[in-house]
């Protein structure tokens, strides 16, 4: 069966390629059947990621998956959440993203640069399924004051992982893949699904 990953940003492709590798699914990038990104309108995470993936099952005619995710800083009330990409303005710039977040916490101290990455991850059968399969994941960390690493995408370079001392860009592919809220998210739809092929 083929699954559609309804995504165009090709750092998103190669995790979500990698989480899903183990099953038995055909999954292809929407770029790979003639979808282009859809305007993300919504007002909330949820609302974004059924927009892409309502967009790919009616352009294809198949299942189609999609993530939206973002950044939430405490010490910018949430900022810069649903707008993550585009924080810098358009078109998205992860360096110009990174050094606008960096000038925005300049005097902020350490402690209170809480922050956590949160995913939402849709599942539609179809482009009118009344029960799309969503899940969400979230990673906490803190914001650091220098970029480190090269690893990943995005903010990446910038966020902390407390417990290991890193950042999510010095993690190898395979451990940020096992840490992050994308995987939290996929892991919640992956038990939700075999629980359906079950019954």
């Amino acid at each position: 069966m083929k699954l559609v990953l309804a995504s165009g940003n090709a750092g998103k492709l190669k995790e979500l390629q990698a989480m899903l590798a183990e099953l038995p699914l055909q999954i292809v990038p929407q770029r790979e059947l003639g979808v282009d990104d859809v305007p993300e309108t919504g007002l909330t995470f949820v609302e974004n990621a059924l927009i892409k993936a309502r967009h790919a099952c009616a352009v294809t005619g198949l299942p189609a998956l999609a993530d939206d995710s973002g950044l939430i800083v405490d010490a910018l009330d949430g900022a810069p959440g649903l707008y993550s990409a585009r924080y810098a303005g358009s078109p998205t710039d992860d360096a110009a993203n990174n050094a606008k977040l960096l000038d925005a916490l300049r005097d902020v101290p350490a402690e209170r640069r809480g922050a956590r990455f949160y995913a939402v991850i849709v599942l539609l059968r179809h482009a009118g399924d009344p029960q799309p399969l969503i899940c969400e994941g979230s990673w906490e960390g803190r914001i650091v004051d220098t970029p480190r690493g090269s690893h990943g995408f995005g903010y990446n370079p910038v966020f902390l992982d407390e417990a290991l001392g890193l950042t999510a860009a010095e993690m190898p592919p395979e451990q940020k893949n096992a840490r992050s809220h994308r995987a939290a998210a996929l892991r919640l739809l992956l038990q939700r699904l075999s629980r359906q092929l079950a019954h």
